[in-house]
């Protein structure tokens, strides 16, 4: 496995768990779970935020990691 590879797919893994809390937080009526869930969700849309920085940087640094 590439590491072009391995960043998607870990780009892709993120993207779900934010995704799961986003769907927990507007399932829920505690509102304490729901703050905690939103917060959890913005946690990991800033993960991705910076794992696509990377992926960027490896795309044009390496550019036999670039994804077809």
């Amino acid at each position: 496995m590439t590491v072009g590879t391995q960043m998607t797919q870990a780009i892709a893994t993120v993207q779900s768990a934010a995704a799961t809390m986003k769907t927990f937080a507007l399932e829920t009526q505690d509102q304490q779970a729901k703050k905690t869930f939103e917060q959890l969700a913005q946690t990991f849309d800033s993960a991705l935020d910076v794992l696509k920085g990377r992926e960027q940087y490896i795309q044009q640094q390496e550019p036999q990691y670039k994804q077809s």
